[in-house]
């Protein structure tokens, strides 16, 4: 029988776990899987690992959790959560029911059909049309420039195969870009459709400048071709330089030689110097990537365990153990 884990990262989920919780296991109860719930506790600050010490306590050996230090970010959830888990097939969703579980049972049909990623696609129903119109503009943008493709709708909730999931934890870099990395590990993949669903219950954690950095790590991340706009811009300034002194030579000597002014050298080294600070922007993203992979740190550091070995724990989370618990 097929062993599935559904890891769910979680970050000031007080006033939805438990309903997620009561959700996602009357859903897996009904499926003819073997299953386990790995919760990843991403730095909470409300009573969220408290919620899951208890449920851990009802359910014994179906739930996992992983408690950080502190907040790492849910690109680190998710690679403690795939760490964690040991499945034959693995969901990952978010704990704010806006992932229906009810899906589960739809990714499972393509899994046995011989699919190795496969991907719920939400539908922008209900979204704000200026948010939407911007997403759509972002990926239309952002799919000429990257190595990868990168799907309007397409998030984290997917069902990720063992080889799929073993290929995603062969990557070790630092800065991960999970949605990137999905797409670059290729794999047989389905996508479908369903309609996008309102939070049960909390805030979002997505505001504006979060999803803007999102985005600038999906431009960044697989791709150096901001670094040559540099070179392609040097070269126009050059030519624009060289058409412009040939222009005004042709005016001196057509009309005798009279100075063009203060304005367009004013407007010439001010636009010089705003393309020079953009290229300056865009060498130290780059250099300041290099300088976190090199410093080769874990990608979080974990305070409390459930239901891991002590054997299998320094290797699956490359993190070092501050404190743990089992209960």
């Amino acid at each position: 029988m097929t062993k599935l884990s559904v890891v769910v990262p979680c970050y000031n989920e007080e006033a939805v776990i438990d309903s997620f919780d009561a959700e996602i296991r009357r859903v897996l109860d009904t499926l003819p899987v073997e299953y386990e719930v790995c919760y990843v506790d991403d730095g909470s600050r409300d009573g969220t690992l408290g919620k899951l010490r208890t449920i851990a306590a009802a359910y014994g050996e179906q739930t996992r959790y992983v408690s950080f230090s502190r907040n790492f970010g849910k690109e680190a959830g998710m690679l403690a959560g795939l760490k964690e888990a040991t499945g034959d097939a693995v969901v990952i969703m978010d704990a704010d029911l806006q992932h229906p579980p009810e899906l589960i049972a739809t990714m499972l049909e393509h899994y046995r059909q011989g699919h190795d990623q496969v991907i719920a696609r939400r539908t922008r129903e209900g979204d704000k049309k200026v948010r939407s119109a911007l997403s759509r503009l972002y990926y239309r943008g952002v799919n000429r420039w990257v190595d990868v493709e990168l799907a309007d709708g397409v998030g984290d909730f997917r069902l990720l195969s063992r080889p799929a999931v073993d290929a995603l934890l062969a990557l070790p870099e630092y800065n991960r870009f999970s949605k990137g990395l999905f797409s670059w590990i290729g794999f047989d993949t389905v996508h479908f459709d369903y309609r996008n669903a309102q939070r049960e219950a909390g805030e979002t954690k997505w505001k504006f400048g979060s999803l803007l950095n999102y985005g600038m790590d999906g431009l960044i991340s697989f791709n150096n071709r901001p670094l040559r706009i540099g070179i392609w811009l040097g070269v126009s300034l050059v030519g624009l330089t060289v058409l412009y002194a040939l222009w005004i030579t042709a005016m001196a000597i057509t009309n005798g030689i009279d100075s063009p002014g203060y304005v367009t050298l004013v407007a010439m080294i001010a636009g010089i110097g705003g393309v020079q600070m953009i290229m300056l922007g865009l060498i130290g993203e780059y250099i300041g990537r290099i300088y976190y992979e090199t410093k080769r740190r874990p990608h979080f550091l974990v305070k409390e365990a459930h239901g891991v070995t002590a054997e299998r724990m320094p290797e699956a989370s490359q993190a070092v153990i501050v404190e743990r618990s089992r209960r």
